[in-house]
């Protein structure tokens, strides 16, 4: 078999990592794919049991913010890319303790891209013969642009307003990579997505919790009065538009990934439980487990992604809507609580 590129992906232990690294080794099967995951309580390396055997595929427990690791790894891997998915992303946690969002989302990004910097690159706007072609891709998200009110739609030149310390971490991180455009030359390109669900999803978030708390009859937990609204992006939608980014998106630019699918999150725990009253009838509705707790601090009203960019120059879309996509999530976690 013909050898191609070898690319690091941080994170692939983690939600849309572990949906993108099988997605992408099936898609590629000439790429190396390296997963740089620290296996914090967010990654699972259970999440990738399909692949662990795959030829194609390496996995290396460690930190991106362990610099001599990154350039280790350089040296030994030779990597031809970077697909950057690694990040502390739960907004709760940020609040209480900011300083790893600090530590992970801006010093893990600057050390990765600053060491394929040094190993691609031979003086700003000059790339070393026979890695004119190496790309730096970072995923970010939405919550950068901050809070909509009830019209209008995040675009890639919607002004930065981050309102939480996650999303400012990200927001710091999304301007280092662009620097690295601009100064250097290096060839990068961002992506921003909305909210993902779907399979592999860690338990703390939201559409794990209601499934999880409702099948175990426990109070279903939903901040504030549940209007808080959402553009809900099924994960593998998300990775086929990581992949044609990472492929085929120009150097230096952005594009935004959403599912056009706003909800709101009194629209998902009574969707989430319409069909477990369908596939798993309780003696009562699981609705009844509805529990109003007190709103998070910074808590954005509104998120909605405009798609189109990606859509009309990359020949994105996504596949699933909603109701779909939220029908194969249920019963994913339903397998997975009732083994």
């Amino acid at each position: 078999m013909v050898r191609g590129e070898t690319i690091l992906v941080t994170g692939g232990a983690g939600f849309i990592g572990s949906n993108f690294v099988p997605y992408f080794l099936e898609n590629s099967p000439n790429e190396q794919l390296v997963n740089l995951d620290n296996l914090t309580y967010a990654g699972e390396l259970s999440n990738l049991e399909e692949i662990a055997d795959n030829p194609n595929y390496t996995f290396i427990k460690g930190d991106i913010c362990d610099r001599k690791l990154i350039e280790k790894l350089f040296e030994k891997y030779h990597f031809d890319g970077v697909i950057h998915f690694a990040a502390e992303s739960h907004v709760d946690n940020s609040i209480t303790n900011p300083g790893a969002f600090i530590n992970t989302n801006i010093t893990g990004t600057f050390n990765l891209i600053d060491v394929a910097k040094t190993h691609w690159m031979s003086a700003p706007f000059q790339y070393i013969k026979g890695k004119e072609n190496n790309r730096f891709h970072h995923i970010s998200t939405d919550e950068v642009y901050g809070t909509l009110g009830e019209t209008g739609l995040f675009k890639e030149d919607t002004h930065y307003a981050p309102n939480s310390p996650y999303s400012a971490s990200k927001a710091a991180s999304d301007f280092v990579v662009r620097s690295y455009y601009h100064t250097y030359g290096m060839n990068v390109v961002t992506t921003n997505c909305s909210n993902n669900y779907g399979p592999k999803q860690h338990n703390e978030k939201l559409i794990p919790t209601i499934i999880r708390k409702a099948i175990n009859g426990e109070q279903i937990p939903i901040y504030g009065d549940g209007n808080n609204i959402r553009d809900w992006l099924y994960v593998l939608d998300h990775c086929k538009g990581i992949d044609l980014a990472y492929k085929l998106g120009k150097s230096g630019e952005t594009y935004n990934i959403g599912g056009r699918n706003e909800r709101n999150n009194l629209y998902i725990v009574d969707a989430i439980c319409s069909i477990l009253d369908e596939l798993k009838p309780s003696k009562k509705s699981y609705k009844e487990q509805i529990t109003f707790v007190k709103d998070r601090p910074g808590h954005d009203f509104r998120y909605a992604i405009d798609a189109t960019k990606i859509e009309k120059e990359l020949g994105w879309k996504a596949d699933e809507n909603f109701e779909s996509g939220i029908r194969k999530t249920i019963n994913w976690y339903l397998k997975k609580y009732n083994k």
